[in-house]
C-alpha cells in the first residue's frame, strides 16, 4: 500500500538523501586521494553486500535472488561500474559543484536513450529540456575559451553511463524486485573491478577505513532515501530539493578544499536545472526505479 502524500515527510527523506550523497563525495575523495578507484568500489561492493544481506534475508533469502534475466544484470552492472568509476575519477579533478552539475545531465541522458530504444516519445518538453541540458553542458566546459578540463569529459560519460543505467533498470524493474537488482548490482561489480582492484592494492590504513564505510554506506543510503521521498511526494516536487546538492557541494568544496565556482558553471547549473525541470512534464519515475539506478 502506497503511503499518503507528505511534503514534511517528502522534505525529511530528500534532506537524508542530499546528506548521503554529499558525505559520499567528501568520502570518495578522501579515499581516492590513498588508493585507486578500482580498489574504492571494490570495498564498496563487498561492504555494501554485508549491509544489504539482512534486507535480503528479509525479502526471501538467496532462493528469492534468482533471476531470469542475468545478462541484463551483467549489462546494466558493467555500465553503471563504468559510470561510478568515472564518477570517483572526476572527483580527484574537478570541485565538487562543477562535478555534481555535470551529473545532473543524467536525466537528459535518459530521456535520450528512452526515446532511442523504449521507444518513448520525444515531446517537445522532453526536447527542450535535452536542448537545455546540453546548453548549460557547453556552458561550464566552455570547449572554445581554452578552460576545458579533463575531468569535464570524465563526469560528462559517467553521467551517460548513469542515463544508460537508468533505461537498463527501468526495464528490469517489470520484472526485478529493487533488492534483486541492488543484489546482483553488488555481486557482479565486485566480479567485474576484482582484477584491476588488485592489480594496485595497498592496505588501508586506519584513518581511511571510516571514509571506507561511508563510501558503502551512503551508495545505498542516498539512492533508499531518495526512493522514500518519491514514495511521499511527485518528482515535481523532489526534483527541485535534489538540486539542492549543487549549492551545498559548492559550499563542501569551498569549506573543505577552498575550491571556487565561477559564473559559468553556476549558469549552466541552472540551465540544467531548467531542463530536468521540463523533463519533469513526462511521467515521473517509480521510486523502485530511482533506488536501484
Amino acid at each position: 500500500m502506497a503511503p499518503s502524500p507528505s511534503i514534511p515527510k517528502a522534505a525529511f527523506w530528500m534532506a537524508l538523501s542530499i546528506a548521503s550523497f554529499l558525505a559520499m563525495s567528501v568520502a570518495g575523495r578522501e579515499t581516492t586521494a590513498a588508493l585507486n578507484v578500482f580498489q574504492v568500489l571494490e570495498l564498496r561492493s563487498v561492504i555494501g553486500f554485508l549491509i544489504l544481506l539482512p534486507l535480503v534475508m528479509m525479502s526471501g533469502g538467496f532462493a528469492a535472488m534468482r533471476t531470469e534475466r542475468p545478462l541484463a544484470h551483467l549489462a546494466r552492472n558493467v555500465i553503471h561500474y563504468a559510470g561510478q568509476a568515472a564518477w570517483l575519477f572526476a572527483l580527484t579533478l574537478i570541485p565538487l559543484a562543477v562535478l555534481i552539475s555535470i551529473e545532473f545531465t543524467t536525466p537528459i541522458w535518459t530521456a535520450i536513450l528512452a526515446v532511442s530504444f523504449l521507444g518513448e516519445r520525444l515531446s517537445k518538453p522532453r526536447l527542450a529540456a535535452i536542448v537545455l541540458g546540453l546548453i548549460g553542458v557547453v556552458i561550464i566546459v566552455r570547449p572554445s575559451a581554452g578552460s576545458m578540463d579533463p575531468g569535464h569529459l570524465v563526469v560528462l560519460g559517467a553521467a551517460m553511463c548513469f542515463g544508460i543505467s537508468m533505461v537498463l533498470v527501468k526495464s528490469m524493474t517489470r520484472t526485478e524486485s529493487v533488492v534483486r537488482i541492488i543484489f546482483w548490482m553488488l555481486i557482479i561489480q565486485s566480479a567485474v573491478g576484482l582484477v584491476p582492484a588488485l592489480y594496485e592494492w595497498r592496505n588501508p590504513g586506519l584513518a581511511l577505513w571510516p571514509w571506507i564505510v561511508v563510501i558503502a554506506f551512503t551508495g545505498m543510503s542516498s539512492h533508499f532515501c531518495l526512493a522514500r521521498a518519491l514514495a511521499y511526494a511527485d518528482a515535481t516536487i523532489i526534483s527541485p530539493m535534489d538540486f539542492l546538492r549543487v549549492p551545498l557541494s559548492a559550499l563542501v568544496g569551498w569549506l573543505l578544499y577552498h575550491e571556487q565556482i565561477d559564473i559559468f558553471t553556476a549558469g549552466g547549473a541552472m540551465l540544467i536545472l531548467m531542463g530536468n525541470l521540463l523533463n519533469l512534464q513526462r511521467k515521473a519515475p517509480l521510486p523502485s526505479e530511482v533506488a536501484a539506478s
